[in-house]
């Protein structure tokens, strides 16, 4: 089948190179345009955008889908179907029509669990055991088309958002050239999917990443880890704030926020039980383990704690 990859960050790159590599002919690729990037912001091709340029294919990089120009370029390359894994705009039903397949999208969960824009940070931060990633046909309403095909993934007790959405990119490519394969020769056909189990994963804001230690630790060990590594769970100390890594559960009883530092440990106090916090950022420093950035600062000290009611009067 003549295909055109749509995709944009790291986690749709497993699914490109699979698709380089199956039998598939893969005409070309669509993804975001440039954008600004590391410390000097300098304009970026998308690291799908580098890697169909390693692999010699074209790029289109509309500003939107719904431009004349790019539905033009895209049916003058008549793909069969359009296999998508985060590409990051909405697609216009023009679009939508022009490969004789549709689009079909890779999303990391088992549908109709999580639809969205985060499903793999809402899975962790819900305590789901299992997960998983779908291929289904693209429609107008957020990821409700009809589904191909499933895999599974168990949620491991340490895993951060950035792990779990590791495994699921590489297992789905898989998944992904399979539906692609299966599409080709007739013996898959997309079924609608169940109405019961609906629930939705929306993009998650740095609000949404600030730990309040008035928490149960479980369910502060849990938001956490989904905000792992973005967009970075974070608290404040002495009014600035303060980035947070995944922490460890004790046994320990501190009140919330409280700060107990030993020589190669640093406690904090939640709702229920303490935990050990590993690694955090300062504002202007380095990431180092919590017990180093204690060090720095000489704490302990009477009253010290994490969390505020005040406002961070420094952010970064």
């Amino acid at each position: 089948m003549r295909v055109v990859f749509a995709g944009t960050p790291e986690v749709a790159l497993p699914s490109l190179r699979a698709i380089a590599d199956s039998g598939h002919d893969l005409v070309g690729v669509v993804t975001r345009p440039d954008a600004p990037a590391g410390r000097g912001r300098r304009l970026t091709p998308s690291p799908v955008a580098q890697l169909a340029a390693e692999l010699g294919v074209p790029v289109l990089t509309p500003e939107h889908p719904r431009e004349p120009e790019f539905q033009a370029a895209l049916r003058e390359l008549a793909p069969d179907c359009c296999p998508v894994v985060a590409y990051g705009a909405l697609l216009p039903q023009s679009a939508l029509d022009i490969p004789v397949h549709g689009w079909v999208n890779l999303h990391f969960s088992c549908l109709p669990a999580w639809r969205g824009a985060a499903p793999v940070q809402h899975a962790i931060w819900a305590g789901d055991e299992v997960t998983g990633a779908t291929t289904f046909r693209i429609v107008r309403e957020l990821d409700a088309g009809p589904a191909y095909g499933v895999m599974t993934e168990r949620v491991r007790a340490t895993d951060t958002a950035g792990d779990l959405l590791g495994r699921l990119a590489e297992g789905g490519a898989g998944l992904l050239v399979a539906t692609l394969d299966g599409i080709e020769d007739g013996s898959l056909e997309a079924r609608p999917q169940q109405a019961e189990g609906t629930s939705y994963a929306p993009k998650l804001s740095v609000e949404d990443a600030h730990v309040d230690w008035t928490e149960p630790a479980q369910a502060l060990d849990r938001q956490i880890r989904a905000c792992t590594p973005a967009p970075g769970a974070w608290t404040t100390y002495a009014g600035t704030r303060l980035k947070v890594g995944p922490v460890q559960l004790t046994a320990e009883r501190l009140e919330p926020g409280e700060l107990r530092v030993g020589k190669a440990e640093v406690l904090v106090g939640t709702a229920t039980t303490a935990v050990r916090l590993g690694e955090v950022k300062a504002f202007g420093a380095r990431q180092m383990p919590a017990a180093d950035w204690a060090r720095g600062l000489r704490l302990p000290s009477e009253g010290d704690r994490l969390g505020s009611a005040h406002e961070p009067t420094e952010v970064e």
